[in-house]
């Protein structure tokens, strides 16, 4: 059984091959949850953030650009953006501790992003964190 973590780092996944070209992803998306043995509510789970995060992307990517400081969302790296786009979502559109959203991207920042990534990712979503208020 996958955690959540697994689920967050397969829909950083699926969100990064979308943005880099691949809109077939999401035809594939039962078998690869089946590959990396997410299964029951832990699918249900990734199925709702996926599908949440792609019904909300015109908000989440607004709420994303407001605290880009001297940056664009589209300049952004796209493992970086695909995370910043997991947080925000959850953040803005789910009842889960904030904390515990945050230091997920900040994990997922860590094991696939470059060294600043982290401190980028915790930087943006605390904003949109404190924003929420």
């Amino acid at each position: 059984m996958a955690t959540r973590h697994q689920v967050r780092e397969t829909i950083v996944g699926f969100l990064y091959a979308q943005d880099v070209g691949n809109d077939k992803i999401s035809n594939f998306k039962d078998e690869i949850f089946e590959e990396k043995k997410i299964r029951n509510q832990q699918k249900e789970f990734a199925v709702e953030l996926y599908q949440g995060i792609l019904d909300n992307l015109g908000a989440v990517d607004k709420a994303i650009n407001e605290y880009l400081k001297e940056w664009e969302l589209k300049k952004v790296g796209a493992i970086e953006r695909a995370i910043l786009r997991l947080g925000a979502y959850e953040l803005l559109y789910t009842k889960l501790d904030s904390a515990v959203i945050i230091n997920e991207a900040i994990e997922l920042a860590k094991e696939l992003g470059n060294e600043t990534s982290s401190k980028f990712v915790n930087g943006v979503l605390d904003s949109i964190k404190k924003s929420l208020s």
